[in-house]
């Protein structure tokens, strides 16, 4: 078998420049939306304080196994055998923060 038929078997798509780039630009905005959200003391004593920061730190999780993990050009099968476990993790962690309080 030649190399140019192995190789064409496993060629994905991929992200471009471009993407990455924005890709990059949006991770840097939520986390600079993180650390101001920090140095709000009104925000940070707030019930609201907890669960944006979760809601950003999902986003910006989901953001990263898309692209620089290249989750989003992947089989199906691998999606769901990474977001089933991931799914059941996170209702656990949802389940812990209201079972001690924190939302």
């Amino acid at each position: 078998m030649s190399t140019d038929r192995v190789h064409a078997d496993h060629v994905h798509e991929h992200p471009t420049w471009k993407q990455y780039k924005w890709v990059a630009l949006w991770l840097f905005i939520i986390t600079v939306a993180e650390v101001w959200a920090y140095y709000i003391p009104a925000l940070v004593n707030s019930k609201a304080f907890v669960p944006s920061i979760l809601l950003m730190m999902v986003v910006k999780f989901t953001i990263v196994v898309m692209f620089y993990m290249h989750l989003k050009y992947d089989h199906h099968l691998f999606r769901k055998l990474f977001t089933g476990p991931l799914t059941i993790a996170g209702i656990t962690l949802v389940a812990f923060l209201f079972l001690f309080g924190k939302l």
